[in-house]
């Protein structure tokens, strides 16, 4: 095609092979036809720790995760965690995956994993499962199954999917549980594990395509 004239850039025809174009200010036109990569969408795993805000900016001067990630692109937070908790976010600058990702409709499990003081009943854990009344509303039902008990705390695991504002803090403040941490370890089929608190890295293709296949 560059042989036979059929390639500009800049409005110049291009003759010579393995000529270098600038792909983010060159124009380059093909049988008079403009022509640009294809975007490459960015999607990241982070692991974020307590003490951050999920908002790019904060009124109470708050840390932002944006802090911890450095990117060119306006990145959208793929669901939220308070300040108060930890664990899986993914970031991308793909709104429509990150809208039905976090959309209720979708059905998309997140996990989490919730320590809180002293033994818990089994009785407590039914009426988790079942779904709480908060402030008169009962909430959606939830898959919850012990993990450990070290004498002091118990640590528990809490399966949801649909993910209503604090769901998970509210579901043990309904059965009067203080809980002092709450981790959330995954998202889908999208993991934790791996990761420092504050360290991001992209998602490997075998996780993206497995949350692809979700939706």
């Amino acid at each position: 095609m560059i042989k036979n004239g059929l390639v500009e850039v800049n409005n110049k025809v291009v003759n010579e092979l393995g000529s270098i174009v600038n792909e983010k200010k060159d124009i380059v036109k093909v049988e008079g036809k403009v022509v640009s990569l294809p975007l490459c969408r960015v999607y990241l795993k982070l692991f974020k720790p307590k003490g951050y805000v999920c908002s790019a900016h904060d009124e109470r001067g708050r840390k932002t995760i944006y802090e911890l990630v450095k990117s060119e692109r306006r990145l959208f937070s793929v669901g939220r965690l308070d300040y108060d908790t930890e664990g899986l976010i993914l970031l991308t600058d793909d709104g429509d995956f990150a809208k039905k990702i976090s959309h209720p409709t979708t059905g998309i499990e997140k996990e989490y994993h919730v320590s809180v003081v002293g033994a818990m009943k089994e009785s407590e854990f039914a009426v988790l499962r079942k779904g709480v009344v908060f402030d008169g509303n009962r909430m959606p039902s939830a898959r919850v199954k012990p993990i450990s008990f070290d004498g002091k705390i118990t640590k528990v695991a809490v399966i949801i999917d649909e993910g209503q504002n604090r769901q998970v803090r509210k579901m043990f403040e309904a059965i009067g549980r203080e809980i002092k941490l709450l981790k959330r370890v995954r998202i889908g089929t999208v993991k934790l594990g791996g990761l420092k608190r504050g360290e991001a890295r992209a998602l490997r293709d075998d996780e993206l395509q497995s949350l692809m296949e979700l939706l």
